[in-house]
């Protein structure tokens, strides 16, 4: 029975973290679902694996994680030659983005509303506040929506990262 329990348990954990980086992957909270995971085999092994470095470690790459993905979207509006307001107008379209885009389409609408959302808020800021033309203003659009979706490849590979600390630690 005990050999039964320690398969399901490992399977468990293996789909845990599978759920992780496909959340990950759409822009959500994976690299936390790959942490929970990791801290209740913590526990479920007697505190035995791992240990509370490799937890503190794994706590740090998701909330680099966060902080990355949110910050790359008025990175590359900025980066495009958008102002400072872009940038900012970006960070909420991504915010006001995901927040529409989820009941439409759940998980998928999460991160295709964010990287239209940061698109949109750069383009209407440059264009309504800034007074830029429409071509400069789309330019600033797109480095938003190239930003934000090179947030979330940032964020996946902090949660490979934290996969590969986890197999360390262990």
């Amino acid at each position: 029975m005990t050999l039964v329990l320690s398969i399901l348990g490992w399977m468990l954990f293996g789909v845990g973290i599978l759920i992780g980086l496909a959340l990950d992957l759409v822009g959500l909270f994976g690299n936390w679902v790959i942490l929970v995971v990791v801290a209740v085999a913590w526990v479920v092994l007697r505190f035995q694996h791992f240990g509370i470095w490799t937890l503190g470690i794994l706590l740090l790459l998701a909330t680099m994680g966060e902080v990355l993905e949110f910050l790359a979207a008025g990175y590359g509006a900025a980066r495009f030659g958008g102002s400072r307001g872009a940038a900012l107008a970006s960070l909420a379209g991504c915010i006001t983005g995901a927040v529409m885009g989820t009941p439409w389409f759940p998980v998928v609408g999460t991160l295709a509303g964010a990287i239209l959302g940061a698109f949109a808020g750069a383009v209407l800021y440059e264009l309504l506040v800034a007074n830029k033309p429409a071509d400069v203003s789309v330019r600033t659009g797109v480095g938003a929506a190239l930003g934000r979706a090179g947030g979330v490849l940032a964020k996946f590979v902090l949660g490979l990262a934290m996969l590969v600390v986890a197999a360390m630690g262990y």
